[in-house]
């Protein structure tokens, strides 16, 4: 049967590899599409000077489409005066099958375009129908605002629903790659940033361009021009002091504006601790492993949701639940958001009703979601699964030991997570050191705003009372949230621990492997 597929594939390679197929209307098709689409994006600022390129699968409905033969624009021709014949057409691996006639003097000899290992990486690796690279103006300038980042983040902006899998309120992430002096340079970069960054649709080159890609050209394009309208907003949101990364879009932190977000790292732990009046503490990656949450907590969870909202159906705690989830599903079914499914009503039947939810929530759990509808219905489950014993909280052995000496001191010690509070109660109250809540002085969550927003920290300042933002000590992993918490005026400490995320190169923060560093 093996060897039989295998045929039956291999000569239906060679057939689209043959003469016929290659003059076929399939191929002319996606010749004339390409040729069109240069013309197109020529006008709009995105392919000038022959820079750019575009590459389509062929439509052949017959062929699954990772064997489809690929259409590619050649280099150093001007993309707005290109005709269907001038275009590369390649096997589903990359071997030329048709290459176009040289033209006369002062036209340059053929050359299939030099973005053409990238494009593959795309179509390989993310299996994608259309591929387009574009030198758009504000695709460069966006990467300058803040020349060390390694990410372009904005959210609440009506156009992000237009990109493949977002929603108004989520947060839209591009990853960052350094330009290269050759296109072909970029191939491991752009491969690492798409192995990262698995719900990402396209890739920021510094001081370059941009790749975007989808499953069709008609999705590759649409999502390029939502691209480019985010990327442009967030230019013309910067000249006007205007901070696009955060919900509220309110005033840009004058450090960030002057592109030092970074700012300077704290130069002495022990100095941090002592001038400190509170710690606030991350937990995963910082006090607990990442394994501990994703290989365990997380799946009890998920395991668990049927079981859970079946046994308490009826509770007012799990209509509560219920009614929140109901809301969030609601918000991300006219959003477009992927996995979302219609919640019946309340005079559906149960089982119809949980089938639903859990659908939903197993969605909302695989894409890592911080909503607080998903938060607050995994702390119930979990406060049942440490109940009865099936779950123990883990944290790094040196975490018992500071919190004591920093609550002996009169340091009084928070915890600030995605996790809901009582989530976080529950872990640090059912450690395998025992209940360490006796050196907490209390817990924040999402319901405090998102973790990644410099409001969330002014938020904390004030709750705790202390004369500055400086007298609180921040640390975590996640880099995002030291700059935000830089901005606020805290000092910040970065959690190096096994499985944590690397760190943007010249970070400027100080970082510690223990808690006994400090």
């Amino acid at each position: 049967m093996a060897s039989g597929c295998c045929g039956a594939k291999a000569a239906a390679g060679e057939g689209m590899a043959s003469e016929a197929y290659l003059a076929g209307e399939a191929v002319l098709e996606a010749r004339e599409l390409v040729a069109e689409l240069c013309r197109h994006f020529y006008g709009m600022g995105w392919v000038t000077g022959t820079g750019g390129s575009i590459t389509v699968k062929v439509n052949d409905p017959a062929v699954p489409l990772a064997d489809r033969l690929i259409v590619m624009s050649p280099s150093g021709v001007q993309k707005e005066r290109m005709v269907a014949e001038d275009m590369y057409v390649m096997s589903a691996d990359g071997k030329v099958l048709s290459a176009p006639v040289g033209k006369p003097w002062p036209n340059k000899p053929p050359k299939c375009t030099d973005c053409a290992p990238l494009f593959m990486k795309a179509y390989l690796m993310r299996g994608a129908g259309a591929v387009i690279h574009s030198h758009g103006m504000e695709t460069c300038i966006a990467t300058m605002l803040n020349p060390g980042a390694k990410e372009f983040r904005m959210t609440h902006m009506e156009m992000i629903k237009g990109i493949k899998g977002h929603g108004f309120r989520d947060e839209l992430v591009i990853p960052i790659i350094e330009n290269t002096p050759y296109e072909y340079e970029l191939t491991d970069s752009l491969s690492e940033a798409i192995a990262a960054y698995p719900k990402a649709t396209a890739v920021l080159v510094r001081n370059h361009g941009i790749y975007v890609w989808g499953d069709s050209w008609i999705n590759a394009k649409t999502q390029a021009e939502c691209y480019h309208y985010l990327l442009d907003a967030a230019i013309r949101l910067y000249q006007l002091g205007i901070d696009w990364s955060t919900p509220e879009h309110g005033p840009i932190n004058s450090a960030k504006r002057l592109g030092s977000i970074m700012g300077p790292g704290i130069t002495n732990g022990c100095h941090a601790a002592e001038s400190s009046k509170c710690v606030v503490l991350d937990i995963e990656g910082t006090t607990t492993p990442i394994s501990f949450v994703t290989d365990v907590m997380f799946p009890y969870a998920r395991d668990n949701v049927r079981k859970h909202l079946t046994s308490t159906f009826d509770s007012e705690e799990t209509k509560e639940d219920i009614k929140l989830l109901r809301t969030q599903v609601e918000d991300d079914l006219r959003n477009g958001i992927s996995g979302a499914v219609p919640v019946p009503p309340d005079d559906a039947s149960k089982e119809e009703v949980v089938n639903a939810l859990v659908a939903n929530v197993e969605s909302m759990i695989k894409a890592d979601r911080k909503i607080t509808s998903l938060k607050q219905l995994q702390g119930h489950i979990w406060r049942t699964g440490f109940e009865k014993r099936e779950l123990q909280g883990v944290v790094f052995e040196d975490v018992p030991e500071a919190l004591k000496n920093w609550h002996d001191s009169g340091i009084k010690v928070y915890i600030y997570s995605s996790g809901s509070r009582e989530a976080q109660r529950l872990l640090f109250g059912n450690t395998t050191y025992g209940d360490l809540r006796k050196f907490l002085c209390g817990y924040f969550d999402t319901t405090t705003g998102n973790k990644r927003e410099t409001r969330s920290y002014f938020e904390i300042s004030q709750s705790l009372g202390v004369d500055s933002p400086s007298q609180i000590l921040f640390i975590t992993d996640v880099f995002q949230e030291a700059v935000a918490a830089k901005n606020a005026g805290f000092e910040v400490i970065i959690s190096i621990r096994p499985g944590n995320a690397p760190l943007p190169e010249n970070h400027g923060f100080r970082t510690i492997k223990s808690f006994s560093e400090i």
